[in-house]
């Protein structure tokens, strides 16, 4: 199952972008968007990691998870209340940190 399919499983209306610049363009058009998860391997201009940063510093507010496949991280290079998962995830473990980052837990 991608991502965006498991989020739109777990109850969520979901938006992709196969780039930050799309991401920060979604972000940009939109209001109602309270999460970004998003993969650290990112092609163009900035990786998962700098975005997170990015949507931190512009959209303090909006929740974030971070994934990768090749690195393993600590969740203290990402910004507070960020989640780091590594592949391969658990599709439960995704819906779950969602509705809990989401309804304030």
């Amino acid at each position: 199952m991608g991502a965006v399919d498991l989020v739109r499983s777990a109850g969520y209306e979901a938006f992709e972008a196969s780039n930050a610049d799309e991401a920060i363009r979604i972000l940009e058009s939109r209001v109602d968007i309270d999460l970004v998860f998003t993969d650290v391997q990112m092609p163009r201009t900035m990786d998962g990691i700098k975005l997170s940063h990015y949507i931190r510093d512009r959209w303090p507010p909006v929740k974030l998870i971070v994934a990768s496949g090749k690195a393993i991280l600590e969740e203290s290079s990402l910004p507070e209340g960020s989640r780091f998962f590594p592949k391969p995830y658990s599709d439960h473990a995704i819906a779950d940190a969602m509705a809990g980052m989401l309804s304030g837990d």
